[in-house]
């Protein structure tokens, strides 16, 4: 089993930047692909960014592509993802999640392990 916990979420002004963090625990945490995810209120819950349990490899849904950044630190058990120039149309709950097929992956069918979300709020 792996537990995630989310953190790092709040309300914040278009334009402005939030840092998310999940911590990992239960499982050896440089096997497992990393993954976040982001449900709006009323939407399906989406794909955001995923790494690779290196780090090597990155992938991200193109609305976010050049604005949000995915990384991971294997010696704290950690996941992050900043976001930068937040808009109104980020506004969602963010979920990480974790696989541990050994792919980087896209679909929510993919992950196996999901936290409990945290919520952001971009005000415009």
């Amino acid at each position: 089993q792996v537990q995630l916990v989310e953190s790092g979420g709040g309300l914040v002004q278009a334009g402005g930047s939030l840092r998310l963090s999940c911590a990992a625990s239960g499982r050896t945490f440089s096997w497992l692909s990393m993954g976040w995810f982001r449900q709006a209120p009323g939407k399906d819950r989406e794909f955001v960014a995923a790494i690779s349990w290196r780090g090597t490899y990155t992938y991200y849904a193109d609305s976010v592509k050049g604005r949000f950044t995915i990384s991971r630190d294997n010696a704290k058990n950690t996941l992050y993802l900043q976001m930068n120039s937040l808009s109104p149309e980020d506004t969602a709950d963010y979920y990480c999640a974790a696989t541990d097929t050994g792919r980087i992956a896209t679909g929510i069918r993919d992950y196996d392990y999901w936290g409990q979300g945290t919520q952001v709020t971009v005000s415009s």
